[in-house]
């Protein structure tokens, strides 16, 4: 392991726009959700970066989101809890990356041959082009996260618990009747399968109100080696 001090040091902001005046610092870790208000939601975000070293430096190093059984050697998590404000059809909504100006020149060798094993082995639902002017590389949601939870709706808006939580497949409430009545599989692996199949995605729409849950991470991607700005 190199002891050769970091070109730049990670610190992770959000907002409802790409504009960055609209972003606030994110403290990783956290057990307390950051809030985000659009037009189109209400989201409570948490992110969670395993042996974390970044900004601020009074974010907590790790999570017992880590100690879970099913996250051990998961490096990270974005995790989101989501309540649509006007509903949004499955094919509409998308998880994933872009940037507003090219990026090619810093790219490595063998950037999209190692894009193509990713859609291969991870996830066949990826779509992108790192060599674009603008590029990019997205999924359909249903079929990107981890684990995605269909809970009930909402009343008054923001009558959830923010607890922190693991999230795992499946249903709560309400939610457990909207997947059986479409026939999402119970566990994680086949409902990212199911929803490959465009015509199961544009069955589903995220309801106005209604509360959902999703997590994604894994343990290929480190975040505290030493970073390059693109």
């Amino acid at each position: 392991m190199s002891n050769k001090t970091p070109a730049y040091i990670l610190s992770v902001t959000a907002g409802p726009t790409y504009n960055s005046s609209t972003h606030n610092p994110v403290t990783v870790n956290s057990p307390v959700p950051h809030l985000i208000e659009t037009e189109h939601a209400t989201i409570d975000l948490r992110v969670r970066i395993q042996d974390f070293t970044g900004l601020p430096r009074t974010s907590p190093r790790t999570s017992p989101y880590f100690s879970h059984p099913i996250h051990r050697n998961d490096q990270y998590s974005i995790a989101i809890s989501l309540v649509p404000k006007h509903a949004v059809g499955g094919t509409d909504l998308v998880f994933g990356n872009d940037f507003d100006h090219p990026i090619r020149h810093n790219l490595p060798p063998g950037t999209n041959k190692a894009l193509k094993i990713v859609k291969w082995t991870i996830d066949p639902g990826l779509e992108g082009d790192a060599y674009t002017d603008r590029p990019y590389l997205y999924g359909p949601a249903l079929s990107s996260w981890n684990f995605l939870r269909v809970c009930d709706v909402v009343e008054g808006g923001r009558n959830w618990k923010v607890e922190e939580e693991v999230i795992q497949e499946g249903g709560e409430g309400g939610g457990e009747e909207v997947r059986r009545k479409l026939d999402i599989p119970d566990d994680a692996v086949r409902r990212r399968k199911f929803f490959l199949d465009k015509a199961n995605r544009e069955r589903f729409v995220f309801e106005e109100g209604r509360l959902y849950k999703a997590d994604f991470g894994n343990g290929y991607l480190g975040f505290n080696g030493e970073f390059h700005e693109i």
